[in-house]
C-alpha cells in the first residue's frame, strides 16, 4: 500500500488478510467493523502502543484501522467475505480454511482485477487508492464535520449532545456541566418500548486524542449510586482498555460513542448533515424501436 511502515511494530494491511478472517471465525462468521476489530487486535497481539498511532493528524481513525479497511476491502474483492447495507462483514462460506489462505495470492489477484476492469487514468494515486476511494469520501466528510465541532463552543457541543438524545428518544434531557458536578456535563431518561427506563448521565468531551480508562474511571465514580447506566460521548476515541474498563464486570456499564460513530449518529438523524441522491437517467433505444 502507499503508505509507509511508521513503527516495525506496525504491521501492513496485508499481514492483517489472515487475522481478519480469523476474527470473523472467531466471531462465528459474521461480525461488525467494531467486533471485527477487536478481535483482530487479540489474535495479531497488536498492543496498545501501536493502536494509538493515528492514520492523520485529526486522530478520527487509528493507523490500524485504516489499515484493516484494506485487508477487509482486497478480501471482498477476492469473494471471501462480503457486508451488508447494516455494516455488518460476513464470511462467504463457513467452510474457509484459513491454513490454505495466502494473502500474497489474494493481493496479488486483487490488483490484477482492477488493472483490468478500471480505465487507465491520469492520476498519481494508487490502485488500491482507487479501490477504497468511498471509503476515503466518508472519512473526508467525518474529518470536515469533526472540524466544525471542534471550532464551536463548549456549550454549544453540550447543546448538540443533548438534542442528539432527545431526537433519539431520551427525555427530560438536561445539561449541568456548568454546575462542574464531578465531570457530569447532563442527564436523561432512556425509555424503552414505552414499559421499561433508565436514568443516564452522560459527559462529552471534544478530544483530538484518545480517551483513556482512567477517564472512565472517573467518570464511572461521578455517576456512582446516581444513574443506572453512563454515556460518554466524544470527538476522538478510546483505548482498548477505555472500551474493557466501560463494560467491566459488576461494575455500573457505560456506553461509547465515539467520533466516527457521532458523525453517523448526526447523519442518520439528519442534524447539521445532509445527504442527497444523485438522479441517474438512462436511455432505452429498444422502447423506441419497438414503437
Amino acid at each position: 500500500m502507499a503508505r509507509k511502515r511508521q513503527n516495525n511494530n506496525l504491521p501492513t494491511f496485508d499481514e492483517l488478510i489472515i487475522p481478519t478472517l480469523a476474527a470473523l471465525k472467531k466471531l462465528g462468521g459474521s461480525g461488525t467493523i467494531e467486533e471485527i476489530n477487536e478481535a483482530v487486535y487479540e489474535i495479531a497481539n497488536i498492543s496498545e502502543d501501536i493502536l494509538k498511532i493515528p492514520h492523520d493528524e485529526n486522530g478520527l481513525q487509528s493507523e490500524v484501522d485504516y489499515r484493516l479497511a484494506w485487508s477487509r476491502t482486497y478480501l471482498k474483492k477476492f469473494g471471501l467475505i462480503d457486508n451488508s447495507s447494516r455494516g455488518v462483514w460476513a464470511l462467504a462460506t463457513s467452510e474457509l480454511d484459513i491454513n490454505k489462505i495466502d494473502s500474497s495470492e489474494i493481493v496479488r489477484t486483487v490488483r490484477e482485477i482492477h488493472k483490468r476492469t478500471e480505465p487507465k487514468k491520469k492520476t498519481d494515486k494508487t490502485d488500491e487508492t482507487d479501490i477504497l476511494e468511498q471509503e476515503a469520501e466518508n472519512i473526508t466528510w467525518k474529518e470536515q464535520l469533526l472540524e466544525i465541532l471542534f471550532n464551536i463552543h463548549p456549550d454549544a457541543f453540550e447543546r448538540l449532545a443533548q438534542r442528539l438524545l432527545r431526537e433519539s428518544g431520551f427525555v427530560q434531557v438536561e445539561v449541568t456541566g456548568k454546575t462542574g458536578d464531578g465531570g457530569i456535563d447532563g442527564k436523561g431518561i432512556v425509555r424503552i418500548s414505552g414499559f421499561l427506563s433508565f436514568h443516564v448521565i452522560f459527559q462529552c468531551k471534544r478530544y483530538r486524542g484518545s480517551v483513556s480508562p482512567s477517564q472512565i474511571r472517573d467518570f464511572r465514580g461521578a455517576m456512582q449510586g446516581r444513574a443506572d447506566k453512563g454515556l460518554f460521548i466524544t470527538t476522538g476515541t478510546f483505548t482498548r482498555d477505555a472500551v474493557k474498563e466501560a463494560t467491566r464486570d459488576g461494575a455500573p456499564p457505560i456506553d461509547l460513542i465515539d467520533g466516527e460513530i457521532l458523525c453517523d449518529k448526526l447523519k442518520e438523524l439528519k442534524l447539521g448533515v445532509q445527504t442527497e441522491l444523485i438522479e441517474s437517467v438512462n436511455l432505452k433505444p429498444e422502447w423506441f424501436r419497438n414503437l
